[in-house]
């Protein structure tokens, strides 16, 4: 008893140092974060692809209007760099686990917008360098035998003979939305996938969204949170939208993905812990890999196993007027077509390393992702635009649906599996930490 009392003054001078500490850290870190996101937002008066999101304090924001033809990449390269210094001497000297996870976070944030400003400057770097150094990963290579593995097995379920793509195209052809349907159609599957969110997740008062359709987009969909638990949810009416992309863009953009991602970062980090960085979301960072990733992963999350057909057969079949006849084998197809969807960084990174021609791009995401003309040409503006980013919804989703189902998360246990992903929506997360060692 003697022993007890005597240890207990030692534990609560060793308690009281510990949270002195980690004061003195965390005030550190707020005043780092606070030139992280000035940092962000300056690079972003220039770069208009580069903020995503912000919903910090207007005090942050630039005071002045810049010009765009005096980009000060130097000076923006310089403080980047100090801060990352900065940030990884904290990350090297902590013994507090969330402040040393939290100073490399945004220490990795940092190395993404050096190569931001240098991409925006006209300084490039191979795809698999660029994707490193933007979202923290390299995707790995797929072969031309791997894609023809993949149409082999297509073919052998395919009604028809001839070229995999056209009757792969006949197929998919029957189950386009009409027009005049679209609307009531995207908030069916919406409203679906929101209630399949609630089943498991308490989300914040007052969260909402509005939905809007829009053209001359590289995008099929895109979710522009505003803070508040409120989002933007922007449906591209470019091109045709099939049955299944009702279901696919209204979990990727809204429940359990972009929406309920932003909202729960706000809720937990910002308003919770008072971590001001995650105010910003920087598009081209390895945050992107887990928005991207989380969000394609968030579709089988919500929808498992079969739910995704039986709904779109009981539910938004009928709505649309269309026959639900050929729905099993459409479905069937797609995710064998899915597997293709790594053609897609081929054909990106042939571009940016100026080892494929544009025509060749175009022949080998009609040849490989099935796409049609016109789609093949979105999706050759998009990888204009965004570059490696195209990484992120294939290997993000890759990284996310292993590190979860490896963890507990299987088809099977589906209580874990949301508890998972929710922890992984909640968190900054370096990607590398996704990665099997």
């Amino acid at each position: 008893m003697k022993k007890l009392l005597f240890f207990i003054p030692i534990l609560f001078i060793f308690s009281c140092a510990n949270d002195k500490l980690q004061q003195i850290e965390n005030k550190k870190l707020n005043s780092l974060a606070v030139d992280y996101v000035k940092l962000g937002l300056t690079i972003g008066q220039y770069d208009g692809d580069f903020v995503d999101a912000y919903y910090g304090p207007d005090s942050l924001k630039p005071k002045t209007e810049l010009l765009p033809h005096n980009f000060p990449k130097d000076s923006l390269l310089a403080t980047a760099n100090s801060i990352m210094n900065d940030l990884r001497q904290i990350a090297h000297a902590s013994k507090i686990d969330t402040n040393r996870m939290r100073a490399n976070w945004m220490a990795d944030q940092l190395i993404a917008f050096s190569r931001r400003i240098r991409i925006f400057s006209g300084e490039e770097r191979p795809f698999d360098e660029e994707s490193i150094e933007l979202f923290g990963v390299a995707a790995p290579v797929y072969t031309d035998d791997f894609f023809k593995s993949r149409l082999a097995l297509l073919d052998s379920i395919l009604p028809g003979k001839g070229n995999v793509n056209d009757r792969f195209q006949k197929l998919a052809n029957k189950f386009i939305i009409p027009k005049d349907k679209l609307d009531p159609v995207i908030k069916a599957a919406i409203a679906e996938a929101r209630k399949r969110t609630l089943a498991h997740y308490k989300l914040p008062a007052g969260e909402t969204f509005t939905l809007e359709y829009v053209t001359n987009k590289p995008w099929s969909g895109y979710n522009w949170y505003k803070g508040g638990y409120k989002s933007t949810v922007q449906i591209n009416t470019d091109l045709k939208v099939f049955i299944d992309r009702a279901i696919d863009v209204g979990s990727h953009e809204s429940y359990p993905g972009h929406h309920v991602y932003n909202m729960l970062l706000e809720k937990n980090l910002y308003h919770d812990k008072g971590w001001v960085e995650i105010s910003l979301y920087p598009l081209f960072s390895p945050q992107s890999l887990i928005a991207e990733g989380s969000a394609n992963y968030g579709i089988e999350v919500a929808f498992p196993g079969n739910d995704k057909i039986n709904f779109a057969k009981n539910v938004l079949l009928p709505l649309a007027g269309l026959d639900t006849a050929g729905a099993a084998l459409y479905f069937k197809a797609l995710a064998i077509k899915g597997t293709l969807n790594y053609a897609r960084n081929e054909a990106a990174r042939g571009l940016i390393n100026n080892t494929m021609s544009k025509d060749k791009a175009l022949s080998y995401l009609r040849k490989y992702c099935l796409m049609n003309d016109e789609t093949a040409q979105k999706s050759l503006s998009f990888i204009k635009k965004y570059r490696s980013y195209v990484i992120n919804y294939n290997y993000g989703q890759d990284l996310v649906k292993n590190y979860i189902e490896s963890n507990g998360g299987t088809a099977g246990n589906a209580a874990k599996r949301w508890e998972l992903f929710g922890k992984l929506l909640s968190q900054e997360v370096e990607p590398v930490n996704l990665v099997k060692k």
